[in-house]
């Protein structure tokens, strides 16, 4: 799994002496100065109006227009700067690392998610009508993405390759519009990485774990100003962490379809040999791709045995 370097000169958490405020907003943001003005005046308006406290950080992931400049300008913001782009995930670790309040709000500065619905999200993590969640993701209804062609169906896969191996129904796997609780989130921390896909990782690492995850259906806006996203190799970063996750909480999910694959493959062939050769005669690729099925299966034990071990 991918770990976070650290930049050369990572910008040291905040002392405060004030008491710390219940909500986090979190808001990664690389050249996004057409939208990020318009994002937190809705914000912060949105916030007045509710009953919880907040603050609102801003991480401007070296940014090379005015994004840091039009975050200063709205009173109260914090604004922390990398000095060079390392990645939106990466982005939103620092702010997880800087976060003061016990639930943090995650979403994107490029126009695209509701923020008035935030107050909606905070009162499904305070169970104000049911049961409370360790994590809300916003699920979209639908993709208006760049590229979305190639996007939805893509999603689509990887999203069902992540319910089958986490076992729990994920309407939206990748969602930048989140929030979880903090104490949960810095627990995962070191497996985070630093590429869009840290949506992705942190959602499956909620879901592996047991933690109670929830959906808010949403709409979803044409984003304002230039993507980041890197169709073909955000969509292989994608592919492979939904799987190294799994193997990182559950490796039997992955190691042993696979070993029942190959073991049956091996006595389908083993018996269609025996009939094939008019007696007890079989070859040695057979007798391979049956060792190497119980091979693999003695892995996904040894990884399962490991990852249990290191919980305890």
């Amino acid at each position: 799994m991918e770990a976070i370097s650290q930049p050369e000169t990572m910008p040291p958490l905040p002392q405060h002496t004030a008491a710390p405020p219940a909500i986090s907003i979190v808001i990664p943001a690389y050249n996004e100065s057409e939208a990020l003005g318009p994002d937190l005046e809705r914000i912060i308006q949105t916030m007045d109006d509710s009953r919880y406290t907040y603050e609102i950080i801003v991480v401007d992931d070296g940014s090379s227009d005015d994004t840091a400049n039009i975050a200063r300008r709205y009173g109260g913001v914090q604004v922390i700067r990398h000095p060079y782009n390392r990645g939106t995930g990466a982005a939103r670790t620092t702010g997880l690392r800087h976060a003061r309040g016990d639930i943090i709000v995650m979403t994107d500065a490029d126009g695209t998610y509701p923020n008035q619905d935030i107050p909606r999200m905070l009162e499904m993590m305070d169970g104000t009508n049911g049961m409370p969640h360790d994590m809300v993701i916003g699920a979209r209804r639908q993709e208006k993405g760049t590229v979305a062609w190639l996007r939805a169906p893509t999603k689509w896969f990887i999203r069902n390759l992540a319910q089958y191996l986490s076992g729990t129904r994920i309407p939206d796997l990748n969602s930048g519009f989140r929030a979880f609780r903090k104490g949960v989130a810095e627990r995962f921390i070191g497996i985070l990485p630093p590429s869009h896909s840290w949506v992705s990782t942190i959602t499956l690492a909620f879901l592996s774990e047991g933690y109670f995850v929830g959906y808010l259906p949403i709409d979803y806006y044409k984003r304002v100003g230039r993507s980041t996203f890197h169709p073909y190799r955000d969509t292989y970063n994608y592919l492979t962490l939904v799987v190294r996750t799994i193997m990182y909480f559950n490796p039997l999910k992955v190691f042993l379809p696979l070993a029942f694959f190959l073991v049956a493959v091996a006595i389908i062939k083993a018996v269609r040999d025996v009939i094939y050769y008019h007696g007890f005669y079989i070859p040695s690729n057979t007798v391979i791709i049956g060792l190497s099925g119980l091979q693999i299966g003695a892995l996904g034990l040894l990884a399962d045995l490991i990852v249990k071990r290191s919980k305890l």
